[in-house]
């Protein structure tokens, strides 16, 4: 046996394959074409197949099939739901999206991870009561309702978010243990920079504190400048209104910045000439505009969706490797694949047109010899 054939069989028993992503370049993919046999046909026709019941509420919102068995976990493996841990902040949840089951590039939002210190309770806000203060540094301090906040002209942007934990170790069995506190969404709100004009923004200040409804980590400080550039005060999320867990009625999405930063039901936005030490800032001591929310100044990230840990391939024949690439500074340009344990690389196919700040899916196809 020849040490490609062998290094073949031990990424597919850990279940990975390397993947490298850059965040500059030309995006020119090559896809490899295979004939695969037809799928069996059901012994019974379309017609004829078993009905659901169709209840009210089904009709009124949906329901995904009963066939879909997708659901998030808590950080240490275990389903969604179950009782949280208490850590030095105090309780925290970490829910982490299957990322091994994904298709495009959008978690859907009953699937997009979120961490709350709220463990599993989440403020029930009325958004018909629930305004925004913002003040501070501007000339005409202002609380907004959600009504108000709709008036101004809205933007529709597809941006990540990632907590700073979401890198893979040595207990990690799947990507969604490994990659899952990060989920790629649709926002929709009013950018704070309109906000700020609205209010007279004044020149001295050079950070903002961002205030939330949580408790322990309910407040980020932030640079003026990231507030001015691509900052987000959103109120939906995939088309609907945000969910409770990801903030609802209305919360920050700062692109590209470590995901404690986007701060869930704001309340409060307040402009201010130093550095102001919150809790979210704990261990987050940056005072520099690229460093001060970590800001990605490392560079992309990828990670292998499929075949992936606990995956298996069935037979030899044709497959194509797909996951996904994210960059906090800009948009995906190229990814190479390696299946032979990072010795050669193959530039993938970028699915779509890749946008700053965002998941970008990309596919290899991959003549799987069965070694």
């Amino acid at each position: 046996m020849d040490s490609k054939s062998s290094s073949r069989r031990e990424l597919l028993k850990g279940g990975a394959l390397a993947v490298g992503a850059a965040a500059a370049g030309a995006s020119v993919g090559k896809t490899a074409l295979a004939q695969t046999p037809a799928p069996a046909l059901p012994s019974y026709a379309v017609n004829e197949a078993p009905e659901i019941p169709v209840s009210p509420d089904v009709v009124a919102y949906g329901v995904r099939s009963h066939y879909v068995k997708s659901v998030r976990i808590q950080e240490d493996g275990r389903p969604a739901g179950r009782t949280a841990r208490y850590t030095d902040f105090g309780l925290t949840l970490h829910i982490q999206t299957p990322l091994q089951d994904s298709v495009g590039t959008i978690q859907a939002s009953s699937l997009h991870y979120c961490a709350t210190t709220k463990g599993s309770f989440v403020p029930d806000i009325d958004p018909e009561k629930h305004t925004l203060l913002i003040d501070g540094l501007v000339d005409r301090p202002r609380i907004f309702t959600m009504a108000d906040l709709r008036r101004f002209p809205s933007v529709t942007r597809f941006h990540f978010i990632e907590c700073i934990a979401n890198n893979a170790d040595a207990t990690h069995k799947n990507v969604q243990q490994s990659h899952g506190t990060c989920s790629n969404a649709e926002w929709t709100g009013v950018l704070l920079s309109t906000l700020f004009k609205e209010c007279g923004l004044q020149d001295k200040a050079t950070w903002f504190v961002a205030e939330g409804a949580e408790e322990v980590k309910g407040a980020s400080t932030l640079p003026i400048n990231k507030a001015m550039a691509d900052v987000i005060v959103a109120y939906a999320m995939n088309g609907e209104p945000l969910r409770p867990q990801q903030g609802f009625p209305v919360r920050l999405v700062t692109p590209g910045f470590e995901g404690i930063f986007n701060t869930k039901w704001l309340r409060h936005i307040k402009a201010v000439d130093q550095y102001q030490l919150n809790m979210n800032d704990f261990g987050h001591l940056r005072r520099d505009e690229t460093s001060a929310a970590l800001g990605y100044t490392w560079g992309p990230k990828s990670v292998i969706t499929f075949p992936s840990g606990s995956q298996k391939l069935p037979e030899p024949g044709w497959y194509e490797i797909t996951g996904l690439a994210w960059s906090g500074n800009g948009a995906v340009r190229k990814v190479e694949v390696s299946t032979d344990g990072g010795q050669t690389w193959n530039e993938a196919e970028l699915k779509g047109t890749p946008l700053p700040k965002a998941h970008t899916r990309f596919g290899y196809m991959w003549n799987w010899d069965g070694d």
